[in-house]
């Protein structure tokens, strides 16, 4: 007998990956979390039903959501997560020597748990001593916080049950006020390509410019999410993410990685036409 796990990613589009066997399952006072092996793209988490991560395609979001931030400015030195209980954001973050304190703000802690227990692949860097974590709502831990980070990674779920506060504009108020003069924010800007997805592309960008001088998505290609194209959201008091760029100091690092180039780093902000009249339209 097979078994096979499907995500339903529209009313017409589904997603299926066949199973090896089920890893783990528990109800959290937040959501339903499931670990799978899977045959074709390794072990997957998935919330609610959703893909969250799978060990094959996750470098492509975890590359991308930390390493265009840390080329534009090499002197980012603290570091707020929120969300990320899969702790490959942190993961990657860790490898930056130049970084003294990275804050990750999880409200759901049976996530991390999970996933330090079977996706030690993003979970391995949890313990770094440069870390803490906070099992809280990120909405509340960024309230009423003035000049505290460099960096705001917001990796977060859908705007929908305990994602949603993550999308508004409360939401990123606080964060920019959080933000040092030269801070920037990452934030996960869902796709253009289904129609409920890109609603909340539309609304996350729109209020992000309404409060951030500089607001620019890029896009990424990730197998696993629905239609494979996704976008993050780049913004920042003062920071260009294409003119402040430094290649050369971020190539000196030496770091290696599967996705992101610093080549990939400007053409990611080139986004298609359609993309882009549906931006301008907000």
């Amino acid at each position: 007998m097979e078994f096979w796990y499907t995500e339903e990613q529209t009313e017409n589009v589904r997603l299926s990956m066949k199973i090896k066997e089920q890893l783990y399952s528990r109800k959290s006072p937040f959501q339903q979390i499931d670990v799978f092996q899977t045959e074709e793209f390794g072990k997957l988490l998935t919330i609610d039903g959703l893909v969250m991560v799978t060990e094959k395609d996750e470098f492509v979001y975890h590359d991308m959501i930390t390493h265009v931030a840390m080329a534009t400015n090499p002197e980012i030195k603290r570091v707020l997560v929120i969300g990320g209980g899969d702790g490959g954001t942190v993961r990657e973050l860790t490898r930056y020597s130049t970084i003294e304190k990275i804050d990750m703000v999880e409200i759901d802690e049976v996530v991390v748990i999970a996933c330090r227990e079977h996706l030690q692949q993003t979970a391995c860097k949890l313990d770094d001593p440069r870390v803490s974590l906070y099992f809280e709502d990120g909405l509340k831990f960024v309230e009423n916080k003035k000049d505290v980070y460099d960096l705001i990674l917001v990796d977060s779920t859908d705007p929908i049950g305990p994602g949603e506060g993550l999308f508004t504009n409360e939401f990123y108020t606080n964060c920019f006020n959080c933000l040092s003069e030269n801070g920037i924010l990452i934030n996960q800007n869902e796709s253009p390509f289904y129609e409920h997805n890109a609603r909340e592309m539309k609304r996350a960008n729109t209020k992000i410019k309404n409060i951030f001088p500089i607001c620019r998505p890029y896009q990424y290609c990730i197998p696993t999410y629905p239609s494979g194209f996704w976008l993050f959201g780049f913004a920042s008091k003062k920071l260009d993410p294409i003119k402040d760029l430094d290649a050369d100091r971020w190539n000196s690092l030496g770091l290696k990685t599967k996705y992101y180039n610093t080549d990939l780093h400007v053409g990611a902000f080139a986004l298609p036409s359609y993309v882009k009249e549906m931006l301008d339209s907000e």
